[in-house]
C-alpha cells in the first residue's frame, strides 16, 4: 500500500502571478476587439462581459483545485482519462456542430469543448503510467503504451474534423523523451512530417521519385564504404512510406474539410487568396504590421476597431495585442509566456515523485504548442488550424481547460510529495 508524506506546501506564486498577468491582459485585449457602443462590463450579452464571468468563476475554480487533496489526482487519473475518452465518444452521438466541426456539448445557454479537458486527463493518465513502479519507459513494450495514451484522444478528435485540437498531443512527445523515450520515436516523427508535407507539394508520384533518389544514394553510400546492405529492410522502409504517401492523400481529400485543405494549400504556397480563405490571415498580418513599435493605444487599434480581422477576440487576439501594443507589447507578451513554460519546467524538475514530473512536462509542453502555433498561424507562417492563444483568447472552454491544467501542477508542486513503499 502506498502512503503520501507531504513535503514543501508551499504555493509557488510566480506561476500564479504571470497567469493572471496573462487572463488580465488578455481580457484588455478582449474588451478592445469586441467593445460596442454600451461599454458595461456587466451587459452580459457583450463577449466581453462573457469572458470576465468566466474570469472570475475560475478563480472558484482554482480555490477547488488547491483545496483537493494533492494525491487525489493522481489516484483518480485513469478514471478521469476514461471519463475524457467518454466524453469524446459522446460527441458523435450527443455533440453539436460549430463552425463545422462536432466538438461541442450545448447545455442551455453555454458549450463546452470536452476536448480542451481531455489534454489535462491525458497529461495525469501518462504521468500515473509512466511513474508506475513497474513502468520501465526505456523498453518497447512500455513505450508503444506510453504512445497509446497519448494518441489515443487524438485519434478520437481528427474525425470530428478537428486536426488542430489533435496536433497538440503531440506536446507528449517532450515529457515522454524527458523520461527516456527512445530518440529514433523523434527521428520517425520527424521522418513523417517531412513525408506528409513532401506528399502534399509533390504528390504521390513526385515523392516516391524523391524516395528512390534517397535510397539509392544511401544504397551506394553502403556499397561505397562496403558495408553490407539489408535489402530486405530497406525495401520494407521504403514501401512503409510509400504507403504512408498514399495515405496522406487520403486523409487530406477524404478526412480534411474544404476550408482545412484551403488553409494547408495557402501556407505551402499552393493557392494565393487574400480575399477568401487567407483573408484572416491577411488582414492580421496588417493589423499587427501597423502597431510598429509602441502600438496605436489601447482601444485605438483601426483595424479592430473596423472589424477587419474576424473572430479577432479567439484565435486572431494577437492581432489586437500586435496593433494596439506593438512590438514592445507584444514582446511583453511572448515574454510572459516563455516566463510561465520556464518556470513551470523549472518547478517539474523539481518533483519528487515522477508522476509529478511528467505531468509538469506535459503542461509546460501543451501551453509551448498552443502558443507557438497561434502566433505562427496568425503571422501567417503556420495554417490556420483553429488553436486559442492560452489565457488570452475568447472562450470559456479554454480557459477553465487551461486553467484546470495549470494549476493542478501548482497543487502538485505545493505538496511535492513522494511515493513512500
Amino acid at each position: 500500500m502506498m502512503r503520501y508524506r507531504q513535503r514543501n506546501s508551499k504555493i509557488d506564486w510566480w506561476i500564479v502571478l504571470l497567469y493572471f498577468a496573462l487572463v488580465g491582459f488578455g481580457w484588455l485585449n478582449i474588451y478592445s476587439a469586441s467593445m460596442s457602443d454600451t461599454q458595461n462590463i456587466w451587459d452580459v450579452t457583450q463577449i466581453y462581459s462573457k469572458q470576465l464571468i468566466w474570469i472570475l468563476l475560475s478563480v472558484v475554480l482554482i480555490i477547488f483545485i488547491l483545496a483537493v487533496e494533492a494525491k487525489f489526482y493522481e489516484r483518480f487519473s485513469s478514471l478521469i482519462y476514461l471519463f475524457a475518452l467518454a466524453a469524446l465518444v459522446g460527441l458523435y452521438v450527443f455533440g453539436q456542430t460549430v463552425n463545422g466541426a462536432t466538438s461541442w456539448y450545448a447545455f442551455g445557454g453555454f458549450s463546452i469543448q470536452p476536448s480542451e479537458f481531455a489534454k489535462t486527463a491525458t497529461a495525469l493518465a501518462l504521468g500515473k503510467f509512466v511513474g508506475d513502479i513497474q513502468t520501465n519507459i526505456r523498453s518497447w513494450q512500455d513505450q508503444w503504451k506510453s504512445l497509446l495514451i497519448m494518441l489515443l484522444p487524438a485519434l478520437l478528435i481528427i474525425p470530428q474534423p478537428d486536426p488542430g485540437s489533435a496536433l497538440v498531443y503531440l506536446a507528449f512527445i517532450l515529457p515522454l523523451y524527458r523520461e527516456g523515450l527512445n530518440y529514433l520515436f523523434l527521428t520517425f516523427a520527424a521522418a513523417l512530417g517531412l513525408l506528409f508535407i513532401g506528399t502534399l507539394l509533390l504528390e504521390v508520384q513526385g515523392i516516391a521519385l524523391l524516395l528512390l533518389l534517397v535510397s539509392g544514394l544511401y544504397l551506394w553510400n553502403q556499397k561505397r564504404k562496403r558495408m553490407r546492405i539489408k535489402w530486405g529492410q530497406s525495401l520494407i522502409i521504403f514501401a512503409l512510406a510509400i504507403g504512408f504517401a498514399y495515405s496522406v492523400n487520403y486523409v487530406f481529400y477524404s478526412v480534411f474539410e474544404q476550408r482545412h485543405r484551403d488553409r494547408i494549400n495557402l501556407v505551402l504556397g499552393k493557392t494565393v487568396d487574400s480575399n477568401s480563405i487567407g483573408y484572416n490571415t491577411h488582414q492580421s498580418e496588417i493589423a499587427i504590421g501597423s502597431g510598429r513599435w509602441w502600438g496605436k493605444g489601447w482601444l485605438q487599434g483601426t483595424q479592430t476597431k473596423g472589424n477587419f480581422v474576424p473572430e479577432q477576440h479567439t484565435d486572431y487576439i494577437f492581432s489586437t495585442v500586435g496593433e494596439e501594443w506593438g512590438f514592445m507589447g507584444s514582446l511583453f507578451l511572448i515574454s510572459l509566456f516563455v516566463a510561465l513554460i520556464l518556470r513551470v519546467l523549472y518547478r517539474a524538475e523539481k518533483q519528487k515523485s515522477i508522476f509529478g514530473r511528467v505531468y509538469g512536462y506535459s503542461v509546460a509542453s501543451i501551453l509551448f504548442i498552443h502558443f507557438m502555433i497561434n502566433i505562427g498561424m496568425v503571422i501567417g507562417l503556420l495554417p490556420t488550424v483553429g488553436i486559442p492563444l492560452p489565457f488570452i483568447s475568447y472562450g470559456g472552454s479554454g480557459l477553465w481547460g487551461f486553467t484546470i491544467l495549470l494549476f493542478i501542477f501548482v497543487k502538485l508542486d505545493s505538496a511535492n510529495y513522494i511515493n513512500i513503499s
